[in-house]
């Protein structure tokens, strides 16, 4: 039987990597597993890990401008704009017409891996979405808001039914504020990878996550039943549990022993806390952690030196694999990466792989 497995990258905080993240992992699972179908689609309108994936740079960014500025943009605005005026009921476009082969213009991405490119214009058309999400139901059986939120989890049902002899994997990258779009790809997932910076200003990010994610208890007086963990739940729509919690930026160096954690002590007691509290926010591993430690080591992953040859490789748009030891230019200036960076930067993702 066909399995599915969907990331989608997240937190309620910007300037913790996701795009770059999305374009690690995605690359670096597709290149060790050749015989699945790897699809990445970008629903943050900045279109960052699209770029990456195009080609990086100015090349990559005019891939995605010719994406976004065909007739039917071959992008995510295209297949979720399509969706839309065809209407609740009707037949789902083909999402193949909406996904590029990412080789055919950047030949060092393997071939397995597709993308649904991101798209600028995401942002202007979110008044739509919601309104269409927030119409009135005609009959009893109509639910527009399950249905709109549902129009990327059916997009991918519908691409996984064209490789019936292929295993399938998604990933999903996101934009940190809780609007429509972001709604829209949380409700596509089923796994949450969640980069955090290994400082304390993630742990106020991570209490917001929950709340988005499961709602306030208890609940909000005037606003409580219009958010989306409520109309989620009362439409019994999969929340995606936190499978990892991945440790970017800057990790924290502990002791002379080497060790470099993920999470701050703040971060990690906020996490264990909620894991102690609801052990269904998180993926089950088979594996209870009872304490911190344990769970540090179960749920997170630290992505060591990865500020130089994690970002360098990405605007490149290389595979960790590909890039070698040098000076590459990068916005005009030539960066130098040390072979050994590279080679570690190539490991810290690899662990990650081992926790997905």
């Amino acid at each position: 039987m066909q399995k599915i497995d969907r990331y989608a990258i997240w937190n309620n905080k910007g300037g913790v990597g996701k795009s770059t993240i999305t374009f690690h992992a995605a690359t670096r699972y597709a290149e060790l597993n050749p015989d699945k179908k790897v699809l990445v689609v970008d629903l943050c309108p900045q279109s960052n890990s699209s770029m990456m994936l195009l080609g990086g740079g100015t090349i990559g960014e005019h891939h995605v401008l010719s994406l976004c500025t065909l007739p039917t943009p071959q992008t995510v605005v295209g297949y979720l704009s399509t969706v839309i005026a065809n209407g609740a009921g009707a037949a789902l476009p083909d999402p193949l017409k909406f996904i590029s082969q990412i080789s055919s213009v950047n030949p060092a991405i393997p071939e397995n891996l597709l993308l649904m490119c991101g798209d600028g214009n995401l942002e202007p058309m979110a008044p739509a979405v919601t309104g269409a999400a927030n119409a009135p139901s005609l009959t009893p059986t109509m639910q527009p808001w399950k249905w709109v939120h549902q129009i990327f989890r059916e997009m991918i049902g519908s691409f996984a039914s064209q490789f019936p002899n292929n295993d399938i994997t998604v990933f999903i990258d996101t934009n940190p504020s809780f609007s429509i779009y972001t709604e829209l790809a949380i409700s596509a997932g089923d796994k949450l990878i969640v980069p955090v910076n290994a400082d304390d200003s993630s742990r106020v990010a991570t209490n917001a996550l929950f709340i988005l994610l499961h709602g306030q208890v208890p609940p909000h007086p005037i606003y409580g039943s219009w958010t989306y963990a409520a109309k989620a739940a009362s439409y019994g729509m999969i929340i995606p549990q936190i499978h990892v919690i991945v440790g970017n930026r800057l990790t924290q160096y502990e002791g002379a022993a080497g060790a470099f954690s993920a999470l701050s002590d703040a971060t990690a007691d906020t996490l264990f806390h909620a894991y102690c509290s609801t052990p269904s926010y998180f993926t089950n591993k088979g594996f209870h952690p009872t304490n911190i430690n344990d769970f540090r080591q179960t749920y997170s992953v630290a992505l060591r030196d990865f500020n130089t040859a994690g970002v360098v490789a990405a605007h490149l748009g290389r595979p960790l694999s590909q890039l070698n030891g040098g000076y590459h230019l990068v916005h005009g200036h030539s960066i130098q990466v040390n072979s050994e960076r590279v080679a570690e930067c190539q490991r810290a993702v690899d662990s990650l792989m081992a926790m997905i």
